[in-house]
């Protein structure tokens, strides 16, 4: 929901300062929190923290009914920083559970089952943004922001009903262990070791590229190409594509006729194609125009903003939108399959996934800042596209230095005594 309020651009504002500086506080905070996540997972368990970090969001929405009553942004901006320190335990959380749960044959059909459910709030978001704002122009109506701070309250609640991973037994019937932390300090600590693990530098670009170009693709794109009503229109499209796009690609990282090393060779190399064909596409469209509708005046693209109903002009533009919708969900999947191969160990998932939040953050919160500052959408997108193309040629260099590793035998289940069970090791690892 949190992602199809961001994708109009400013939180639904056409002033977009207010959305802009919640999103760098939410970010600043989230870095934080996100590495110190993988501790306080580990000591209070998924389902307080989730259900916290979740509570945070429906602030964060309701928020913007304050503006529009008032015109003062810094509720917003405290409410984002305040869902900045829930989102990165938040995040930390699910992406350990993500990363756990699954059979080494599985991570990628778990990545697509959470993509799925991810992406089915931003097609709510967007249908309800396009059911109460269809004959709406300006901000947000107070009505679509209840609706969101309603929906998310109720997603907070669902969290309290998740299962302790200790209940949890994978398809071959082996127990999930999630050991919770004595000391929060020592596993905070070794979350900052981090830095110095050879693997997660490589990966750092990865990682703050993974969120770096919402900022574009939400402000200088769709908030201010589109109407109101089509900005809606568009997330459901752009949350849409994601779902089918991680369940297509996620066949291919599972396919278990090619080894690892060739799976993440073909894997990046379908995202670094479709990177460099979808950020041409923006640069055409980008050349039409520089700014958005403001209080100076409406978008200098030519003809104004585009509405969904004007099927020439918004076809192309609208299906781009989509596209953009396709690379996130190729890049974030082949982010968190390369992080679920590193290791199986949950306690280190968890670290790994609360690394993976902090530096995605460090990358949103410097993005959401060069829309602030009025930087130029042309220089927003270059250093979008370049960020991402020196990104995925690391990714290219660790997965050319993968391999298989050996298999190890685990602990036997509750019902398979009566014979040995092997799961596979550590997937993949730098060779020496």
């Amino acid at each position: 929901m949190f992602n199809a309020l961001n994708g109009t651009g400013g939180g639904g504002q056409i002033d977009r300062s207010a959305g802009n500086n919640a999103n760098t506080a939410l970010y600043v905070c989230f870095i934080f929190s996100g590495l110190f996540g993988g501790a306080i997972v580990n000591k209070f368990g998924v389902r307080l923290t989730m259900f916290t970090g979740g509570l945070m969001y429906s602030l964060y929405s309701g928020s913007y009914i304050y503006i529009n009553h008032t015109g003062r942004p810094w509720f917003t901006i405290w409410a984002g920083a305040m869902l900045g320190l829930g989102a990165g335990v938040f995040w930390t959380a699910q992406g350990m559970l993500m990363m756990s749960y699954p059979l080494e044959s599985e991570k990628g059909k778990f990545i697509t089952i959470f993509w799925v459910i991810f992406n089915l709030g931003g097609v709510l978001g967007g249908v309800v943004l396009l059911a109460t704002n269809y004959n709406h122009e300006g901000p947000l109506s107070d009505t679509a922001y209840a609706v969101f701070l309603a929906i998310e309250v109720c997603g907070a609640l669902c969290a309290l009903a998740l299962a302790p991973p200790s209940r949890v037994q994978r398809s071959n019937g082996s127990a999930v262990e999630i050991k919770k932390a004595d000391n929060i300090l020592a596993d905070a600590l070794a979350i900052l070791r981090l830095f110095s693990d050879p693997w997660m530098l490589a990966l750092i670009p990865m990682m703050l590229s993974s969120n770096f170009y919402y900022s574009y693709q939400f402000g200088p794109y769709n908030g201010s190409l589109f109407t109101t009503r089509t900005k809606g229109f568009n997330n459901i499209w752009y949350w849409g594509a994601q779902m089918a796009a991680s369940f297509v690609f996620t066949r291919l990282l599972d396919c278990q006729s090619l080894t690892r090393r060739a799976r993440a060779l073909v894997g990046i190399a379908v995202t670094f194609c479709t990177v460099n064909v979808v950020w041409s596409g923006a640069l055409t469209v980008q050349m039409k125009y520089t700014h958005g509708a403001s209080s100076a005046g409406p978008t200098d693209y030519p003809g104004g903003p585009i509405d969904f109903t004007q099927t020439s002009r918004a076809a192309g533009p609208c299906i781009l939108f989509a596209c953009m919708g396709i690379q996130d969900a190729l890049w974030n999947n082949m982010a968190y399959w390369l992080l679920g191969t590193v290791t199986n160990d949950a306690a280190k998932l968890a670290r790994y996934a609360g690394f993976y939040k902090a530096i995605q953050s460090v990358g949103a919160a410097i993005s959401w800042q060069l829309d602030a500052k009025g930087v130029s959408f042309k220089t927003q997108l270059a250093v979008n596209w370049v960020l991402l193309d020196i990104a995925a040629i690391l990714m290219f260099y660790l997965s050319f230095r993968a391999k298989d590793t050996s298999k190890v035998t685990a602990k036997r289940s509750s019902y398979q005594e009566d014979r040995k069970m092997e799961v596979e090791a550590p997937s993949l690892a730098i060779d020496d």
